[in-house]
């Protein structure tokens, strides 16, 4: 990964300085350059080309630029040794709320913070979802498996970003970072995401709650809920996030009367 990124560097005639940022599952890899960044993610070589309109292409494309996000300046795609890389160039930011997706202490942000998110949310909601995340198959899957309960029949989606936790977020000014997962959600997914990555933490698990009440009350947002537990369990069950497990099976039992099994 370093040196796909020091060969896209090269290329777009970049100059990276301070230590490399690789994400959670070692795909990704990112580094300033003066006052753009520089990330590189590696794939299997059946992923290329690039599906039109998704990701962070997409997201420049047909997100309002009233969402606050890094734009995108550059971008570099190649195969090599049956790996597809994509290189994409990000206005710098300030540093993410929290170094993993779950947060483990109270940032304690400010009501035009949690304003601002509502306002982006409500932004992204009215681009045109060009992929569905979270696809029914998957749904039909993970729901039996991690909640103990048949997938929904029906899901009412809604444009959203698909993957708000705290390490896609910064506070001051508010960003969200990391757009490849952008398309059509079930809807109250996304603030339920960033809920369940909360729940170390009441008083930010409880005040999502509170802000996205109209949503998360709703029989639709129940089930974003569901799909946000049965994905965060899936991710327990990979080794990921092993103090979130108990709150996250009681979470699931207080919404469905049933005990995860795993």
């Amino acid at each position: 990964m370093e040196g796909a990124h020091a060969k896209a560097a090269a290329f777009l005639g970049l100059a990276c300085s301070g230590p490399s940022v690789f994400g959670t599952s070692g795909t990704t890899i990112g580094r300033r350059a003066e006052d753009v960044w520089l990330r590189v993610s590696c794939n299997s070589r059946r992923h290329a080309p690039r599906p039109a309109g998704q990701g962070a292409l997409g997201a420049e494309q047909f997100i309002s630029a009233s969402v606050p996000r890094p734009r995108l300046h550059d971008a570099l795609d190649w195969t090599e040794a049956g790996c597809f890389y994509q290189a994409d160039v990000f206005d710098f930011t300030g540093p993410v709320v929290s170094a993993t997706p779950d947060l483990r202490e109270d940032p304690k942000l400010g009501d035009s913070w949690w304003a601002g998110v509502k306002s982006a949310l409500n932004g992204i909601a009215t681009a045109p979802g060009t992929k569905v995340t979270l696809r029914p198959a998957w749904m039909a899957e993970v729901f039996p498996n991690y909640l103990g309960i048949p997938a929904p029949t029906k899901v009412e989606r809604i444009t959203g970003h698909g993957d708000l936790h705290w390490a896609n977020l910064t506070a001051r000014p508010l960003m969200i970072l990391d757009w490849e997962r952008w398309g059509l959600v079930p809807v109250g997914y996304d603030p339920a995401l960033l809920w369940v990555s909360s729940l170390l933490v009441p008083a930010v698990a409880n005040r999502i709650r509170a802000e996205f009440s109209d949503i998360l009350d709703t029989p639709a947002g129940r089930v974003g809920q569901l799909a946000a537990l049965a994905e965060m369990l899936q991710a327990v069950d990979r080794g990921y996030y092993p103090e979130l497990a108990p709150l996250l099976a009681d979470a699931a039992h207080r919404l469905t009367g049933v005990r995860p099994a795993h």
